[in-house]
C-alpha cells in the first residue's frame, strides 16, 4: 500500500533530523516532481500569499544543511535550490553533477547522471567544492 504524500514528507523530513512544520512540509511539496532549481522567489510564490520570507529562507537553509537541497549557481546572483540526491547527508552533499543552464526558459537542470570531469589541480591548490555549468538549450524549448 502507498504511503500517502502528506506522510512522505512528514518521514523525509524525520528522517533527516528535522521537524515536519506546515513551512517545511510546503517547502519540501514544492520541489516534488519538480526538474529545475527553485529561487526563493519561485518557492514563495509557489506557496502563496501570506508566506513569511524569513521562514521560507530559515528552511531553505536548514534543508542545504540537513542534506534536503543543494544550491546551484549560476551566472546570477539569484540562489536556486535543487532537491539532493538520496545519498547526501547532513553537512555531506555528494551532487557532484553537471547543472545546465537553458538559455531559452532560463531553467536551470540538475544533471544527475553525468558527473563532473576529474580536475587535476596544481600543487597548492585544494578545490572545496566543484560547480560545472552547462549551457544551452533544453529540450522542451527544442521541441517548442
Amino acid at each position: 500500500m502507498p504511503v500517502p504524500a502528506a506522510d512522505a514528507l512528514a518521514q523525509t523530513l524525520s528522517r533527516h533530523g528535522l521537524r515536519p512544520t506546515p513551512t517545511r512540509r510546503a517547502v519540501l511539496q514544492a520541489f516534488r516532481g519538480q526538474p529545475y532549481a527553485l529561487s526563493g522567489a519561485d518557492i514563495e510564490k509557489a506557496l502563496g500569499p501570506g508566506t513569511d520570507r524569513i521562514t521560507l529562507y530559515r528552511t531553505l537553509k536548514s534543508f542545504v544543511e540537513q542534506g534536503l537541497l543543494h544550491r546551484v549557481a549560476d551566472e546570477t546572483d539569484v540562489v536556486r535550490y535543487a532537491a539532493c540526491s538520496i545519498e547526501c547527508s547532513p553537512g555531506a552533499h555528494f551532487d557532484n553533477h553537471v547543472h545546465f543552464k537553458c538559455e531559452v526558459c532560463q531553467h536551470t537542470y540538475c544533471l544527475s547522471q553525468v558527473a563532473i570531469p576529474a580536475v587535476t589541480l596544481p600543487g597548492r591548490f585544494v578545490a572545496q567544492r566543484r560547480d560545472y555549468l552547462l549551457w544551452g538549450t533544453c529540450g522542451q524549448c527544442q521541441a517548442a
